[in-house]
């Protein structure tokens, strides 16, 4: 019975700790921009270049932890990456000019993408087999939290205090994170010199950094990020447009609403069922959700838009996450999680940059009904990198266990 147990005391510990860390980076994303043009006088593409740097760093250090989670060890990983993620969080409040601001946001990425490694490497080790969709899900609803409070923090403390103040609270829940990562215990995972070998050594290997029997679904995850990273990143723009602004503040609210009641539903489903069950049917909701958005004309419409748009995207997310994690040996769960997180970072990171060059072409509502349609042309490459093979993978896991 203990075997099936989902809350423990570690995954709960894990989850705020990614909880809090997505809080710090959500609440200061709505605000840096501001700031770097309010504090060192940015022109707008510097301040882009302030927000849109701490992916690339996110990025980077997804990539060398993938490789050197397992001869560090998950739990210690954990530890260095949040001391860096607090020491970085200091340096916002030293900085002097827009360089040194710059290079803050870069470093501040590399600890964010070293605890998000670290983070979901634990908790999809310490959830049970039998429910590892379902705990994925529930963790991951941990990001979704902090999408719809950080930026809410962010822009209510613009209002009522100090940017220096906003430093100082981000670094003090960097440092609640690291007390409460010292009560998580974590379980030695055997790994064979072996295995090892396999991710260190023979020099500069891709293999090194990214899990291959991870790729394909990453790939879906890059398609689908990148299609919403054009509501993540223009939805203000858009409702400006078409005067719907008051609706839209509660857009992102509407999308987490959507993600929580429905994650405790799709995670057992996905548990018993199979992803089918899950992916199919999500890329056609994302997609009416993006066509929806394109022809908005009132705020209900808009809410609803948000609600289709939470109940496809996030519960796909968590599905591939997964996904990745159930095709990978327990010694390369780390490499699984980091190729993940780099796909998904680098569809919301990257997305917003070539979606900027062809909003002038199309205009928003135009947009959204383009990547609305790619959404669901997307499903054939579902089906073909995962989609297909989904029974047979499943009877296998099966087997081995």
């Amino acid at each position: 019975m203990n075997s099936s147990r989902l809350w423990t005391k570690d995954f709960i510990i894990v989850s705020g700790i990614n909880f809090l860390i997505n809080l710090v980076f959500y609440l200061l994303i709505v605000i840096i921009g501001e700031y770097a043009v309010n504090q060192f006088h940015a022109s707008t593409s510097e301040a882009g270049l302030v927000t849109g740097i701490f992916i690339i760093g996110s990025l980077i250090g997804r990539l060398f932890t993938g490789r050197f989670i397992e001869s560090l060890g998950r739990r210690r990983t954990l530890f260095i990456g949040l001391v860096f993620f607090i020491i970085t969080t200091i340096l916002y409040l030293i900085s002097s000019n827009i360089g040194i601001m710059l290079t803050t946001r870069l470093l501040h990425g590399i600890a964010a993408g070293i605890v998000g490694t670290a983070t979901g490497t634990v908790a999809a080790q310490i959830i049970p087999a039998a429910r590892k969709a379902e705990g994925i899900g529930y963790f991951s609803m941990s990001t979704t939290l902090a999408t719809a409070i950080g930026p809410f923090i962010g822009l209510y403390m613009t209002q009522h205090t100090t940017f220096q103040m906003i430093f100082i609270f981000s670094v003090i829940l960097g440092i609640i994170s690291f007390i409460t990562s010292l009560f998580v215990y974590v379980p030695a995972v055997t790994v064979t010199a072996k295995q090892t070998g396999e991710i260190q050594g023979g020099g500069f290997k891709l293999s090194n950094f990214i899990e291959p029997k991870a790729v394909p679904i990453a790939l879906i995850t890059l398609v689908i990020s990148f299609c919403y990273s054009s509501v993540l990143s223009f939805i203000k723009f858009y409702a400006n447009e078409i005067n719907l602004v008051s609706a839209a503040s509660f857009f992102f609210l509407v999308y987490s609403v959507a993600v929580l009641f429905s994650r405790p539903f799709t995670g057992r489903l996905m548990d018993t069922r199979g992803a089918n069950y899950i992916m199919y049917p999500g890329f056609v909701i994302l997609a009416a959700g993006m066509v929806l958005l394109s022809s908005v004309n009132s705020g209900l419409m808009l809410l609803v838009a948000g609600a289709l748009i939470g109940l496809g995207f996030g519960n796909m997310q968590s599905s591939t996450q997964a996904i990745a994690v159930k095709l990978t040996p327990a010694h390369r769960m780390g490499l699984a999680t980091s190729t993940f997180f780099i796909a998904l970072d680098a569809g919301l990171g990257f997305g917003p940059y070539i979606l900027g060059f062809i909003i002038p072409v199309t205009g928003y509502r135009s947009l959204y009904v383009i990547l609305g349609l790619a959404v669901f042309v997307s499903t054939v490459l579902y089906y073909f990198l995962h989609g297909k093979k989904e029974h047979e993978l499943r009877a296998n896991l099966k087997s081995a266990a």
